[in-house]
């Protein structure tokens, strides 16, 4: 079986160290691809998470973030909040990348993390956040899930 190169599946749980470093999984680091230089780019998530994106998976985010007129105060304020938080880290011989004091607080994250792969980025959690945001999102209606289901071709 051969994996996509920067597609990420699975749930892990992993620890963040007191210097702030979690390890990304084996899984993750195989199936990232060599023109990525073993470099992530990291930012809040639009859900109190750590989004954590392949170095060119993050290129071509900012390439379209180039093509939203920065006339519009959405435009803006979404390109702000995109990219004011983001940072480039490089995971280490242990497979750890350094997360920022501002995103672990932003995530809440103490020791306990959960790595989530959402196909072209990592999602990282705090376990108890994550358990509350799936009970909300239990609440969205069963004809919202089948009318994105419809859109995927299999």
């Amino acid at each position: 079986m051969t994996l996509s190169k920067n597609t990420f599946t699975g749930e892990y749980s992993y620890s963040v160290d007191a210097k702030g470093r979690v390890n990304i999984p084996a899984k993750f680091r195989q199936v990232l691809s060599k023109d990525n230089n073993n470099t992530f780019v990291i930012t809040r998530g639009q859900d109190t998470c750590i989004w954590v994106y392949p170095l060119t998976v993050w290129q071509q985010i900012e390439t379209e973030l180039k093509q939203l007129s920065a006339l519009s105060a959405i435009n803006r304020t979404f390109i702000r909040n995109t990219v004011r938080h983001a940072s480039f880290t490089t995971y280490d011989k242990q497979g750890r990348i350094l997360l920022t004091p501002s995103l672990i607080d932003y995530a809440g994250l103490s020791k306990d993390v959960l790595i989530i792969g959402m196909v072209n980025k990592i999602e990282l959690w705090n376990p108890e956040t994550l358990v509350k945001v799936d009970q909300e999102n239990m609440k969205i209606e069963q004809h919202s899930y089948d009318d994105l289901a419809d859109k995927i071709i299999l």
